[in-house]
């Protein structure tokens, strides 16, 4: 389990008429995400929290180092299914990542958690024993669009994240017709990441005026409803 090394991080709330405006600077010095269909994808995560939300209250509490645990998917493609840690120190973000089977995330679902040990996985392993000795348990869906944007001198990775809408209390993230909806009044949230320096073009194209970085957290909105 190799750690991605840390990066750096902005995220801004903006609207509309914003994203239609950076959205046509990047088109000019940036490329699309070769991932992305028509642009763009659409992420499906299942977070997982204690039964004190130890996840939620550190992150509304802005404790400086903290992670959480997530099962993801994209476009409705269970072939593909990741689970993720992400960990932010002093406000630097990074990331562990390690393959499930659909077969293996059901199990994680349902509890099911035994062969979780012997997976040969680190993550996987670290996973089973915060959930088998903290408590730990799927805790609701997070649903949303991206648009992502790259552009490689300084590995810069610009997003736009809209359309989010949570589970509420269902973990079933494998079901299709599993009923999500819209988590609140949520924000366009733009993401700017970057390694060791964000090139002045990239800061000119994202620049905003009257908009100001914020630690929005979709997994936080998406639990507005319990």
């Amino acid at each position: 389990m190799e750690p991605i090394r840390y990066r750096h991080e902005w995220k801004h709330a903006i609207n509309y008429l914003d994203l239609l405006c950076i959205r046509q600077r990047l088109r000019a010095v940036a490329e699309p995400d070769p991932h992305a269909v028509g642009g763009k994808y659409l992420i499906r995560s299942l977070y997982f929290d204690n039964s004190a939300d130890k996840s939620l209250r550190e992150k509304i509490d802005g404790v400086n180092l903290r992670e959480k645990f997530r099962i993801r998917y994209y476009n409705g493609d269970p072939s593909l299914i990741h689970l993720e840690k992400k960990s932010k120190r002093s406000g630097l973000g990074t990331k562990y990542s390690a393959p499930l089977t659909a077969e293996e995330a059901q199990k994680i679902v349902d509890g099911d958690l035994d062969w979780m040990l012997s997976s040969g996985r680190p993550l996987v392993q670290e996973l089973y024993c915060k959930m088998r000795y903290q408590g730990m348990q799927p805790k609701t869906i997070v649903d949303y669009t991206r648009e992502p944007f790259i552009y490689r001198p300084g590995n810069v990775r610009v997003t736009f994240d809209y359309n989010i809408r949570t589970g509420m209390q269902c973990t079933d993230f494998l079901n299709p017709d599993c009923i999500t909806v819209p988590a609140g009044d949520a924000p366009i949230i733009m993401e700017v990441k970057w390694d060791n320096f964000l090139p002045n073009i990239i800061r000119d194209c994202v620049q905003t005026p009257g908009r100001r970085e914020t630690a929005f957290s979709k997994y936080a909105q998406c639990r507005i409803y319990g």
